[in-house]
């Protein structure tokens, strides 16, 4: 798990809460909706999950190809698709219901590997890799043995 405070302009939300309360003054700047720098939160997706699939994946002794399944974060198809491309990793090994639900953003993993799991994508013994990312720029994974 990690994150890179030196991008945490390209994905985040600057008002609401305690830090900046929406208020009659300020409501019409749409302080509390997420903004994005599309491009750049693109790259950024791509770099940070294949650095943190790549350390879990090492740290553990394993290659991508020892993985049964790759559930990452569902937030878009091609951020999937360059990281399947890098890991050398048919696309059919990733679970992906993005285009059934959408982005559930912190829940994604959570539902896919559920989902995955009722499918039958993987058996007791098999080994997945779990791999996140998220405002702030933050990013995870982890590999698991079902």
């Amino acid at each position: 798990m990690a994150s890179d405070g030196n991008y945490s302009d390209i994905l985040h939300m600057p008002g609401g809460g305690c830090a900046l309360p929406i208020n009659r003054d300020n409501i019409d700047q749409k302080l509390n909706t997420l903004q994005m720098n599309g491009r750049e939160t693109f790259k950024q997706a791509v770099t940070s999950m294949m650095r943190a699939s790549q350390v879990v994946l090492e740290r553990c002794g394993l290659s991508a190809h020892d993985i049964k399944c790759v559930i990452p974060h569902q937030a878009n198809i091609r951020i999937i698709e360059a990281m399947a491309d890098r890991m050398d990793v048919p696309m059919e090994k990733f679970h992906i219901n993005l285009d059934k639900y959408g982005n559930t953003s912190a829940a994604a993993v959570a539902i896919a590997l559920d989902e995955a799991a009722r499918t039958g994508r993987f058996e007791r013994g098999d080994l997945i890799l779990l791999v996140v990312f998220g405002g702030g720029l933050t990013y995870a994974s982890s590999v698991i043995e079902w």
